[in-house]
């Protein structure tokens, strides 16, 4: 291991162990929820960036992913009679009430990676071929398919939602929602390093190159279609982890909260105010934006419709003066070239 790549691993576990402990600290609910949601949007906006910021190609299907990974959890759940469950006999030992999550969580996390994944490959073979603007069209119309399909299955809550009863409580934690602010943040941290990787190897390259000049990048032999599958897959995954693990935390979920635009829409103006060429844009942009639409949402000073707008407004501002986000322009007063 190179010492770069060792300085940002033992960087990165002191960040997540300092994250954790002060929240823990602090022992309020409120820092909690501000905290999970903050990470919820790190690991969205890293999963956009693959794609939209290293490939070049927008995505406006993120709440998809996130719904289908929120959904997986609800399916499965009821598929195999977990809401009821009070311990779990394996053989050699039972797993009792306090420790069934440390089987239960991961595991649902794992599937709706595993699904969204899926979801994502699949989707890259049938629209992947399409550049630009219709591509973009092609994944917002697959979100309204698929959040047709929810409203109109009735197994998963249709349009009633469904809730997830998970155990009271975890061992060694303080609280379940401890726990799965945990599973949250090491998700966090998985996905800052996987883009971190990508970024650094053939398929970061690969990518580049695309969203610098498809046609070019084909002529020269870059594997554009095979490049890309990799990209829609490992993006769909983390999209769908996040949402797997999110009934976990508020035991309810519904089309209309799953589906959400805000969604969509932080995942797209995060990178994007960030910066979209480096892995750190995307964690810049959602702890500036995802802190702020806390703190207004927490002193009830903005409608979420208003917070759409801002979002929106503040989009249009970064286009016209950082189309590179802040990444950029601190490039630019460095006096360095931007990528």
């Amino acid at each position: 291991m190179s010492s770069s790549n060792l300085r940002f691993y033992i960087g990165l576990l002191i960040a997540g162990a300092l994250v954790f402990f002060g929240v823990q600290a602090l022992a309020e609910g409120y820092y909690l929820l501000v905290a999970f949601y903050i990470l919820q949007y790190i690991v969205l906006a890293t999963a956009w960036n693959i794609l939209g910021g290293y490939g070049g190609y927008v995505n406006f299907g993120s709440a998809c992913f996130f719904a289908v990974g929120g959904y997986s959890t609800v399916f499965f759940y009821k598929l195999l009679g977990l809401q009821t469950l009070k311990s779990l006999d394996c053989g050699w030992f039972v797993i009792t009430g306090p420790y069934l999550s440390y089987l239960i969580i991961p595991a649902s996390v794992l599937v709706g990676a595993v699904i969204s994944g899926l979801m994502g490959l699949g989707t890259g073979y049938l629209t992947l071929r399409l550049r630009g603007v219709f591509f973009a069209i092609s994944t917002l119309a697959l979100t309204v398919v698929v959040q047709t399909l929810v409203l109109n299955w009735s197994y998963v809550g249709g349009a009633r939602g469904a809730y997830v009863m998970r155990s009271p409580s975890v061992a060694g934690f303080a609280s379940t929602n401890e726990f799965v602010f945990f599973v949250m943040l090491l998700i966090a941290m998985a996905a800052l390093a996987i883009a971190r990787s990508i970024e650094r190897r053939k398929l970061g390259a690969g990518l580049e190159a695309i969203r610098d000049d498809e046609d070019s990048a084909e002529c020269s032999g870059v594997p554009t279609l095979q490049l890309k599958l990799q990209a829609t897959t490992i993006s769909g995954a983390m999209m769908g982890a996040v949402g797997a693990l999110f009934p976990f935390f508020v035991t309810f979920v519904d089309p209309v909260g799953a589906f959400n635009l805000v969604h969509t829409v932080n995942s797209i103006a995060m990178p994007l105010i960030g910066g979209m060429t480096h892995w750190s844009g995307p964690l810049i942009g959602a702890i500036l934006l995802g802190g702020v639409q806390q703190y207004f949402g927490s002193k009830n000073m903005v409608t979420p419709e208003l917070s759409l707008l801002f979002v929106g407004v503040l989009m249009m501002v970064f286009v016209a003066i950082a189309p590179n986000g802040i990444l950029g322009l601190w490039q630019r007063l460095r006096g360095k070239d931007v990528k």
